[in-house]
């Protein structure tokens, strides 16, 4: 049996430092060194989820890993899920269940913390009982002054979970000397001794640039440096935020199979569309405006955390009727989730469940009405799409039920009872996320297309090259001997 680890904390200088990349990869390191370990966030922000085994909702980013770490996901490892609705409100989703809206300062008021606070303790006990090593995430800095007393996530959860702290920090973005020193000589006297090690991520260039630098930051701050890790560029691991499509094309382009995905203003589970952009002969693109999508070849509508809110802003920026063009010209469009029920004839909110009660008519490419309910299906799934015989595999995350019109053909097929989204002609919805992972799909999308058709990979055992390939990454530019003795003698 392997000797017992401290846990390690990633924390950050700033959010979307790659802290959550690394933590992946550090995951299934562990796991190839013999180790059991398990990913931990307190509390995420991100809408992006996953449905765990047991139909409970926790961030995307533990499932993925999770899924590095060679284990099953659960709520224990993200116990604590926000999930924006709005510009200040947000759904919080509290061991898998969703427990109301809030809004930011509300929420981090510091009336009614300490309830949370017991509950993300004990769903890290639970998890520290399983698993060895607990690999820890921050969010956002860990130099937020003003919200250190009501810090669930950063420097208060390593206090309790007694981890040391390895700080990532983004150089890509500038002023990692000032951001390093800033986050370590802000801490509190006995947090800043908890501050183990520096990762510099995100290195562009010839790293022997950087020695001068590393040493100056070892000087100034007294912590080693474990690691310059150079910019990661096509790894092809999930990202954790909706920040990552800012750097997203918005435009086709030539020579490729143009796929473009309307960029909802509450965009939800973009990752549904990954096994898209990893592929060589399909360009995936993020349409803003109607004209971006003139060139697409095939329309997609994602998920949405305010379906009615996203909907309103199709038809007044133009854009629904962009699309309604591209469906009468042949070309395929593909909902899923809060798309499929946009693509529909309406849908009703009579409970106010999205905000105030209303209804609003849907861009009528399918015939199917929804109804938003306040209670939240989370579920795995294993279906049949269409007549292909081959199983599929999904999970739904959604508010709302769907009615499908007497004759009109199911997509798919859950359990080989349930049925599941509609196809007419060229057009097609469904409430399952992971959907477009799955060949039998893909190639039914694409037949147009069969150079590409043909060449879909199978999606799991591509993900756990990326991860092998992610660990041999890291193990070329982070210390992990080094790493280890930090987590072998660190109380």
């Amino acid at each position: 049996m392997r000797k017992r680890l401290s846990p390690i904390m990633l924390a950050g200088t700033g959010s979307d430092v790659g802290k959550s990349v690394i933590a992946a990869g550090l995951c299934r390191i562990f796991r190839q060194d013999g180790y059991a370990p398990a990913p931990f966030k307190a509390q995420n922000m991100a809408l992006n989820s996953y449905a765990t085994p047991d139909g409970l909702e926790i961030g995307r980013a533990q499932a993925v890993q999770a899924e590095a770490a060679g284990v099953e996901c659960c709520t224990d490892m993200n116990p604590l899920l926000l999930k924006p609705s709005g510009e200040r409100t947000s759904q919080v989703v509290l061991n898998g269940r969703p427990v109301g809206n809030r809004d930011a300062y509300e929420y981090f008021r510091r009336e009614g913390r300490e309830e949370l606070r017991s509950q993300v303790h004990a769903a890290y006990d639970r998890l520290a009982e399983r698993y060895n090593p607990v690999v820890m995430e921050g969010a956002g800095s860990i130099a937020e002054l003003n919200l250190r007393d009501s810090d669930l996530v950063n420097m208060s959860m390593a206090r309790y979970a007694g981890a040391a702290v390895i700080l990532v920090a983004d150089i890509d973005r500038g002023g990692v000397f000032a951001s390093v020193y800033g986050s370590v000589m802000l801490q509190r006297p006995d947090d800043r001794k908890r501050i183990k090690g520096i990762i510099i991520n995100k290195f562009r260039g010839d790293m022997r640039l950087f020695d001068e630098g590393r040493a100056i930051i070892e000087r100034i701050c007294g912590v080693p440096v474990l690691g310059v890790v150079p910019y990661l560029k096509n790894m092809d691991i999930e990202a954790e935020d909706s920040v990552a499509l800012e750097r997203k094309s918005c435009h086709a382009v030539a020579g490729k199979v143009n796929v473009a995905v309307i960029r909802l203003a509450h965009i939800s589970n973009f990752t549904d569309f990954d096994a898209l952009d990893a592929h060589e002969r399909i360009h995936l693109y993020y349409a803003r405006t109607p004209g971006d999508i003139t060139d697409a070849d095939i329309v997609i509508l994602p998920g949405s955390k305010s379906t009615i809110a996203d909907l309103r802003k199709l038809f007044d920026s133009g854009m629904a009727e962009a699309v309604r063009a591209a469906a009468r010209s042949g070309k395929t469009v593909v909902g899923i989730c809060g798309g499929y029920q946009m693509m529909g004839i309406e849908i009703a909110d009579p409970d106010g469940v999205e905000g105030s009660p209303d209804t609003v008519a849907g861009l009528g490419l399918l015939p199917v009405k929804t109804i938003i309910k306040a209670e939240k299906v989370t579920r795995r799934v294993r279906f049949r799409f269409l007549d292909d015989g081959r199983e599929c595999i999904g999970y739904e995350i959604h508010m709302g039920a769907t009615a499908v019109e007497d004759g009109a053909e199911a997509l798919n097929m859950i359990d080989g009872a349930v049925p599941d989204g509609c196809r007419s002609g060229n057009c097609m919805g469904s409430y399952i996320h992971g959907l477009l992972d799955n060949a039998a799909v893909l190639e039914y999308i694409f037949a147009s297309f069969p150079e590409v058709a043909m060449s879909f990979v199978d999606r799991t055992a591509y993900k756990e090259s990326r991860y092998n390939a992610l660990a041999d990454f890291l193990r070329e530019y982070i210390d992990m001997d080094r790493l280890y003795k930090i987590m072998e003698c660190y109380d």
